[in-house]
């Protein structure tokens, strides 16, 4: 069981590592749909004439980035809960909450990505294009989404393996850190250390400058 349980911590810190960066390649895509939007816009102002397809371009954009950041906010704990009374609840109790919240979303997620890829093969076998002047083949921005909510599923397999190992084992305090709410104390250190991250940039860039 600790062997297990080793592998699949180790596969979860991979995961975390491989959706941070996603997360960063969404977070680019955004700034970049961005940059085209503002060029697009000061053209029209200027010249009379935009680039045309930006509005497009980051539709896709938000989507494609939305459906990449959904692993690490889920690995993250980010995700809006209700936990008016679940704070109230024994922990035993609570556990059990916190594993089923983490099969519902999984099963959700599942079933949205199923269709999300039948949408996406679709268009690829239809060579099927956007009714616009880009006339963008829908496959690529589709394919790409659907591949973001995939990645989200088999995060959220290996953190529902990792809750189950850890409800087996009575290790509730692992099943709290993988599925649980975060707590008053965990949010506020986490901005704590936020915090001290930002002093030391500014004292780093005041000591530069």
């Amino acid at each position: 069981m600790s062997n297990q349980a080793s592998f699949l911590a180790r596969a979860l810190a991979l995961a975390h590592r491989l959706s941070r960066w996603a997360v960063w390649a969404g977070g680019a895509l955004t700034l970049a749909s961005v940059l085209l939007i503002t060029l697009d816009v000061v053209l029209r102002k200027l010249l009379g004439r935009g680039l045309g397809g930006s509005d497009e371009l980051s539709g896709y954009a938000f989507a494609i980035s939305v459906t990449w950041a959904l692993a690490f906010t889920a690995l993250e704990r980010a995700n809006v809960r209700i936990d008016v009374v679940y704070q109230y609840l024994p922990v035993r109790l609570a556990a059990v909450l916190d594993w089923l919240a983490l099969v519902a979303l999984g099963v959700f997620a599942a079933f949205l990505t199923f269709y999300a890829g039948q949408v996406a093969l679709n268009s690829w076998e239809m060579s099927s294009t956007a009714n616009t002047p880009l006339g963008t083949p829908l496959a690529i921005p589709q394919g790409l989404w659907a591949l973001g909510l995939a990645w989200f599923v088999i995060v959220l397999a290996l953190m529902l393996l990792r809750a189950s190992a850890a409800l087996v084992s009575g290790d509730l305090a692992t099943l709290r850190a993988v599925a649980g709410v975060k707590t008053a104390v965990e949010e506020a250190e986490e901005g704590v250390a936020e915090g001290e991250r930002l002093i030391r940039a500014e004292t780093s860039h005041a000591g530069v400058a």
